[in-house]
C-alpha cells in the first residue's frame, strides 16, 4: 500500500468517525432531553405524594385526651 493510499484511508476513516461522533451526539442529546423529562415527572408525582400523605393526616380525629 502506498503512503497516498494510506493518507486516503485515514480521511477517510476520521471523516467515518466524525459521522459516528454526530450521530453519537444526536443521540445523547435525545437521551438528555428524555431523562430531563422523566425527573419533571417524577418531581410531579413525588408532589402529588405529599399532597396525599399530608391530606391523609390533617383528615385523622385527634386523640382523645384522659
Amino acid at each position: 500500500m502506498g503512503l497516498t493510499e494510506r493518507v486516503w484511508d485515514a480521511f477517510a476513516n476520521t471523516i467515518k468517525l466524525n459521522d459516528k461522533v454526530e450521530q453519537l451526539n444526536t443521540t445523547v442529546a435525545k437521551q438528555q432531553s428524555h431523562i430531563e423529562d422523566l425527573n419533571a415527572r417524577v418531581i410531579r408525582l413525588e408532589a402529588a405524594l405529599e399532597f396525599a400523605l399530608h391530606a391523609q393526616r390533617s383528615r385523622r380525629l385527634p386523640a382523645s385526651p384522659r
